[in-house]
């Protein structure tokens, strides 16, 4: 993908200088959704940093000024050619500062202007307060909630715990409709 400037951010492809940024905000996620990505190493953020590398399903946010990477986010093509499945993870050192709506919002422009998207849809966990502030700001709707939807880890009897995960959505209409 062709690099996006912001006002802050920079959002580009995946390089190898990446891993030691990835691994900060991967090594210990916060979110449930993120535990089966979690980092053991520094051998596994390099891995992971060559396979997004190669892809554009992720997409890295870097800051504009040092290009230091402080999240990704990703857009992974739906059953339909105009239907993306949209996330964000940000290192929390680098939360409440608006930056992981500035980024997601760069890319919705993206995916509707240069990948023809209809519809974006995000997942987030009942649990997951500032995902759901952040697709709230950037003009989802709240489409349902699926009660024990998912698992991402197991009890200390290892019996999987299930989550409550909401789902969100914005239609080129809606998106187009709230900025012209």
């Amino acid at each position: 993908m062709k690099a996006i400037e912001t006002n802050r951010l920079l959002l580009r492809n995946f390089t190898a200088e990446d891993a030691s940024g990835l691994f900060d905000y991967l090594h210990e996620p916060r979110v449930s959704c993120f535990f089966p990505k979690r980092l053991e190493d520094m051998v596994a953020a390099h891995k992971e940093v060559r396979k997004r590398r190669n892809s554009d399903d992720y997409v890295a946010v870097c800051l504009k000024g040092t290009c230091q990477l402080i999240g990704d986010l990703f857009a992974i093509a739906g059953d339909e050619p105009d239907t993306f499945s949209v996330g964000w993870h940000f290192n929390a050192l680098f939360g409440g500062a608006g930056l992981a709506t500035e980024a997601a919002q760069a890319l919705f422009e993206y995916l509707f202007a240069a990948k023809s998207a209809r519809r974006l849809f995000a997942y987030v966990e009942d649990d997951n307060v500032a995902s759901q502030r952040v697709c709230e700001k950037l003009g989802m709707r709240h489409e349902g909630t699926f009660e024990e939807f998912v698992s991402f880890e197991n009890d200390s009897a290892g019996r999987p715990i299930f989550v409550d995960t909401r789902q969100y959505a914005i239609l080129l209409k809606e998106w187009r409709g709230d900025r012209e």
